[in-house]
């Protein structure tokens, strides 16, 4: 059995350099903290995904229509 070297990343949060490797639970991240950091970004908007938003007004108008 070969053992390889395995990949550094860098944490996106901390910029801390990570070993990817099955051992990291929290790979990409450092941590539990940075993973956590991270996803109250998305859950804040900081953080988007480039592309046409999706207009809730054609949503509600077709729930406010009756049967």
């Amino acid at each position: 059995m070969s053992q390889t070297t395995p990949r550094i990343v860098t944490c996106p949060t901390c910029s801390t350099a990570v070993k990817w490797t099955r051992g990291n639970a929290y790979r990409p991240f450092c941590s539990e903290r940075c993973k956590l950091i991270d996803f109250g970004a998305w859950l804040d908007e900081a953080h988007t995904i480039a592309g046409d938003s999706i207009e809730d007004d054609v949503l509600s108008e077709q729930l406010d229509k009756p049967e």
